[in-house]
């Protein structure tokens, strides 16, 4: 599969909004260009039940209960309009996810629905709705450094499909690791037939900061920040956003989908993340 992320950045400085730069090579704009238009296909797909195997680039589609940590999130924005990112459920009532999947630059979410144990999005599984997300303090919805969000919840059943995920912890790089990542995002850069309406994952392998630095710099790569190479068609895509990196190693959650280049998913450039061992005791603070 191809797992997709997408991006936005956001920002806010002293006395209100500021543009966002015009160089930037992350997509600003998440829930109107991604989030959006995702959600519609989703449900159309779902509704039409033309799900084909072959659509996933680069991965596979997940089976029932395979990711029993991740979460979908239908968004409801404050314009009425419906986006769709991912989360990863750490207790009976905590989850994480990207921060601008909550609050970009050009809009703003009402509330979650979070879907745990369905492979589809708009039907099936354990179904919960939160209006209560706390943003990290310091994110900067320009550079997307701090991109992450705590999601409280009302209590969640644990099940056979349904299972939190442990956070890392400790001083680890991960260069070099294998890890899963998984989500509803696009299976390939354009055409006609871009997502798929189950949950797909990937394996895909960690690269070091400066690597990813040379393609969005130092200002959004920081130490805050792990990043994984999308070579051979293989990595996170539009509509990831907020999901789970997990080591295949150990089954920790040690990123949450972030950012991409803005040219596409299949492009070669690398694929960024929060890095949750940065974030551990802020997390942990709040669980």
């Amino acid at each position: 599969m191809k797992l997709l992320i997408a991006l936005a950045l956001v920002g806010f400085v002293a006395g209100g909004v500021i543009d966002a730069p015009a160089d930037s090579v992350i997509e600003l704009d998440y829930h109107n260009k991604i989030g959006i238009p995702l959600a519609e296909r989703l449900k159309a797909a779902e509704e039409a039940l033309d799900f084909d195997g072959s659509r996933i680039v680069g991965g596979g589609s997940a089976s029932q209960g395979q990711y029993p940590y991740t979460g979908g999130l239908l968004i409801e924005l404050t314009t009425g309009g419906t986006s769709v990112c991912g989360s990863s459920l750490l207790t009976h009532t905590r989850g994480v996810t990207a921060a601008h999947c909550w609050r970009t630059l050009f809009s703003s979410a009402r509330s979650f629905t979070v879907v745990y144990g369905s492979t589809l999005l708009f039907s099936g599984g354990t179904r919960v709705y939160t209006t209560d997300v706390e943003m990290h303090a310091n994110y900067n919805m320009i550079t997307l450094v701090n991109d992450i969000a705590i999601i409280r919840l009302p209590w969640v059943t644990y099940s056979n499909t349904v299972q939190p995920i442990a956070l890392a912890t400790g001083s680890s790089d991960f260069v070099g690791t294998w890890a899963w990542a998984s989500g509803w995002g696009h299976t390939r850069d354009g055409g006609s037939i871009t997502t798929s309406q189950f949950l797909s994952h990937v394996n895909v392998q960690v690269v070091s900061n400066s690597v990813c630095a040379a393609t969005y710099g130092t200002g959004t790569v920081q130490s805050t920040t792990i990043c994984i190479a999308t070579t051979g068609g293989r990595g996170t895509c539009s509509g990831d956003s907020g999901g789970p990196l997990a080591n295949a190693a150990n089954n920790q959650l040690i990123g949450v989908t972030s950012f991409g280049h803005r040219d596409g998913c299949q492009v070669g450039h690398p694929a960024g993340f929060a890095r949750v061992t940065a974030f551990a005791s802020w997390l942990q603070a709040r669980l």
